[in-house]
Parts: C-alpha cells; sequence; structure tokens
C-alpha cells in the first residue's frame, strides 16, 4: 500500500510541474514576453525552436512603426 501511495504522490508532483510549465509558456506566448525563461524547456521539446526564435528577433527589428492615425503626412522635402 505504501508504494502506491508513493507513486501517487511522484506521479502528482511531476503532473503539477508540468502543468505549470504548461499554463506559463502559454501566458508567456500570448504576452510575447519572457522568450529567455521559457526557451531551455522549449529546446528541449523542440529543438529548432532556437533558430525560430533568432528568427522572430531578426522580424521585430525589421518593423517599420505605424504613423498615428489621423495624423498628417508631411512631405519629405521640408516644404509645407
Amino acid at each position: 500500500m505504501a508504494d502506491v501511495l508513493i507513486f501517487l504522490v511522484f506521479t502528482g508532483c511531476v503532473a503539477a510541474v508540468l502543468g505549470i510549465l504548461w499554463w506559463l509558456a502559454s501566458r508567456v506566448r500570448r504576452r510575447g514576453i519572457g522568450g529567455e525563461v521559457m526557451g531551455p524547456f522549449e529546446e528541449i521539446w523542440h529543438p529548432a525552436a532556437h533558430r525560430l526564435r533568432a528568427e522572430i528577433r531578426v522580424q521585430e527589428s525589421r518593423t517599420v512603426p505605424m504613423p498615428a492615425q489621423g495624423g498628417k503626412k508631411r512631405p519629405e522635402s521640408g516644404r509645407p
């Protein structure tokens, strides 16, 4: 009976840790933050994740900020 109880406690602890990591991963992906936190865990399950994160960082650095809505665009030549 004690062996079954030890097995159940161990299984419950492993399930709890995996559940917390799953919850944290979904929260991080939704917010788009914390790639450094989840990086090692993601690389365990998805070895190409490092390359994917590097490509995402390059794409984010290439994005151009959008102009404000409703604002007038000034010509580049300096004329009003």
